[in-house]
């Protein structure tokens, strides 16, 4: 587990400084709005077993948010009821990578994130109760303060342009390499094969990973990180 991440931020600062583009702090989170009260989620207890080691990369996941608010029985959250803007590609998590065998997780459940801080991150994650659960999750794996698990996952998050999700979902006869060629042509650091897509089982888009080595550069993901192949046919709802 690393607990000194913190010592890293100035070397992943000057990195992305380099390699990002001007893209807009809120990604795709369009006029996003923060409600004027937001009740702070219950603690997170382990949901699985406790898995503590070496970080050896990390997973940036990105859900696609119109997919999930089309299955998602909380039409009234944040995300879905569009009362607070209207949200395309939204971060899930900054996830850690062992080097084999299963990932690290549930490392701790405290200090837990406070209201502010779950609070500034809502365009970015728009559910409080999946900030407080990332953060459990994957984040202590990662370091010992929520306060750095977030601002690390924000300097990642800032740092991409996505591309026009809408008019991929119009193209005739769309794949998922067309997914990964338009995410390259919007982030020229990054390569196809460092692009992992996670679509459901009849084909439409759920989530985008991007793979990233210790150092937190583009690498090239795993197998099990990039899903379907670039020929794979692929799906996206727009939800309007």
């Amino acid at each position: 587990m690393i607990r000194k991440l913190s010592t890293k931020l100035p070397m992943l600062l000057l990195a992305w400084a380099s390699l990002a583009s001007s893209a807009p702090v809120l990604a795709q989170a369009y006029q996003c709005t923060l409600p004027k009260r937001i009740e702070r989620p219950p603690p997170e207890t382990p949901k699985g077993p406790v898995r503590r080691g070496p970080v050896a990369a990390y997973t940036l996941a990105a859900s696609w948010s119109p997919e999930y608010c089309r299955l998602a029985h909380n039409k009234g959250s944040m995300q879905c009821s569009g009362a607070n803007g209207r949200f395309g590609f939204v971060l899930h998590g900054l996830w850690p990578e062992a080097r084999f065998g299963p990932s690290p997780q549930w490392c701790s459940t405290t200090p837990r994130p406070s209201p502010e801080l779950i609070r500034r991150n809502l365009c970015m994650t728009p559910v409080p109760w999946l900030l407080e659960h990332e953060w459990a999750k994957h984040g202590s794996c990662i370091t010992g303060k929520p306060e750095t698990y977030f601002k690390v996952s924000a300097i990642l998050w800032r740092s991409l342009r996505w591309p026009d999700a809408d008019r991929l979902s119009r193209q005739k006869d769309l794949t998922a390499g067309d997914l990964r060629r338009a995410f390259v042509r919007a982030n020229p650091a990054w390569q196809a094969q460092q692009v992992g897509i996670l679509a459901s089982r009849t084909g439409w888009l759920r989530e985008v990973h991007l793979c990233y080595g210790r150092d937190f550069m583009p690498r090239n993901c795993p197998a099990r990180i990039f899903g379907p192949a670039d020929v794979a046919p692929l799906k996206i709802w727009r939800g309007l």
